[in-house]
């Protein structure tokens, strides 16, 4: 593994950087978990982003840091990693993170810094610095991940519908609101768990390829995962409102029983993917599990519309990620 003399302030300045990314994740974020709880009257909005904020910290304690070296070792080749790839793969992430949060379109910030590694490292050099096998299974979660969520969401919609099926409906309703704290928070702890680690193996990366910590290292250091986790909880308490209102209403009209089904078929899926290592984006799990909880109820529950305009956003954010990575180097190149 070959180091590269980085002096400490711009090692400084990309941490910042990657750190405001994470918040930024956070705060794209924050909707996955608390649109639900939200929308359906459960938790008043502040009350959710305290919630959600202090179990994306709590997830520290929880998950092995598989996806941080997925990220940090196994998208592209670390021995062609340096500043300028680091600098390129964040700022083509924060792009398009803002541009679609302006436009309040839940894309997927991981998707977004994957992107980004993939367009500097394309950039600096070309398609044989890319790891095939990382790459692969991250891309087959795009669809796995939301596929999971929806049949998760649906399956524990119709188990609730049939084991509920001679209560009185205001009962139901008001054990559901209950649940329904739960079922976030256990969301929230996938989110943290999973969004959080994707930011360390970025610092990693950056820390391996300048010499401050050995290649074979088992892992990074702790003031890396303090700063992470708390970052994206900072990002998740100050919330992305925008995001909250598509996420909660405008897919489906969600009850309290719905949003219990929705966030515990999308947490299950969170907890799977970050135990296989995988970096999957929440936006992508939770939007299936709320179509499945919606179309369990009936097709026509959907607004099939606003979910196609999704889906238009998760096949965008990958090479439009990229594309503006590619620029973001070229720039790092002359002013770095």
């Amino acid at each position: 593994m070959h180091t590269v003399q980085i002096s400490l302030w711009v090692i400084g300045l990309l941490v910042a950087l990657a750190l405001l990314f994470d918040f930024m994740n956070g705060f794209h974020d924050a909707a996955n978990s608390i649109a639900t709880v939200v929308s359906t009257g459960v938790l008043k909005p502040h009350h959710a982003v305290a919630m959600a904020a202090m179990c994306n910290v709590i997830a520290i304690f929880i998950f092995h840091l598989k996806v941080a070296a997925t990220v940090g070792t196994g998208t592209v080749d670390v021995n062609i990693v340096d500043h300028y790839v680091v600098f390129g793969a964040l700022v083509g992430a924060i792009v398009w993170n803002v541009i679609t949060w302006l436009y309040g379109i839940p894309s997927s910030s991981s998707h977004a810094l994957i992107g980004g590694l993939v367009g500097a490292a394309v950039a600096k050099s070309g398609t044989g610095a890319l790891v095939g096998n990382g790459l692969i299974k991250t891309v087959a979660f795009i669809l796995i991940s939301p596929l999971l969520g929806f049949i998760l969401g649906s399956i524990m919609m119709v188990i609730v519908g049939w084991t509920f099926f001679r209560t009185p409906p205001s009962r139901v309703d008001r054990w559901f609101r209950r649940l329904q704290l739960v079922s976030a928070s256990l969301y929230s702890l996938g989110h943290g768990g999973n969004d959080a680690q994707k930011t360390i193996g970025i610092i990693w990366m950056l820390l391996i390829a300048s010499g401050h910590v050995a290649a074979g290292g088992a892992e990074p250091p702790m003031w890396v995962i303090v700063c992470c986790y708390v970052a994206i909880g900072m990002g998740t308490l100050f919330g992305g409102w925008r995001i909250v209102r598509t996420m909660g209403q405008k897919i489906t009209k969600l009850k309290p029983v719905g949003g219990f089904c929705a966030e515990t078929g999308g947490a299950i899926t969170l907890f799977i993917a970050s135990a296989m290592g995988v970096p999957v984006s929440t936006t992508h799990t939770i939007t299936g599990a709320i179509v499945g909880v919606g179309s369990a109820q009936k097709m026509s529950a959907v607004r099939w519309g606003v979910a196609g305009n999704i889906v238009w956003a998760w096949v965008l954010t990958i090479p439009a990620s990229a594309f503006m990575a590619a620029i973001a180097w070229w720039v790092g190149k002359h002013i770095l």
